[in-house]
């Protein structure tokens, strides 16, 4: 069984910062892509950022520039550093990552069970 647990969502200023963690745990042989996606009330989830095992990253065009994805992989944990934070980031956040649980096992996709995010003044 993979667990995915995030932490950090609050209630924050417009144009203030924040940064969400995502820790894996359980029974894990190896990672892939790990990543953050959000959903607003009323909307689809969206893809905010993800970054592959070797480091490379992928944005969302709405948050380059704002929002940085970095991961320890000795610790199994991603977090973003939200910065210039707008009201149209309000969302749950949820965590994702392509996990291999074991040797004989393919990898697969776990979600965590998110944390909300608030842009309010």
């Amino acid at each position: 069984q993979v667990h995915l647990v995030e932490s950090g969502g609050v209630l924050v200023q417009p144009g203030g910062s924040l940064r969400l963690s995502c820790a894996a745990s359980g029974s894990i042989f190896s990672i892939n892509d790990m990543g953050w996606y959000r959903q607003a009330p009323g909307k689809e989830r969206e893809l905010v950022a993800t970054i592959r095992s070797a480091g490379s990253t992928n944005y969302a065009d709405s948050v380059k520039g704002r929002f940085t994805i970095s991961r320890d992989n000795a610790q199994n944990t991603v977090s973003l550093q939200m910065n210039s934070l707008k009201p149209e980031d309000t969302a749950v956040y949820y965590c994702n990552a392509e996990v291999r649980p074991d040797f004989w096992s393919v990898y697969a996709y776990y979600w965590g069970q998110g944390t909300q995010v608030t842009v309010s003044s």
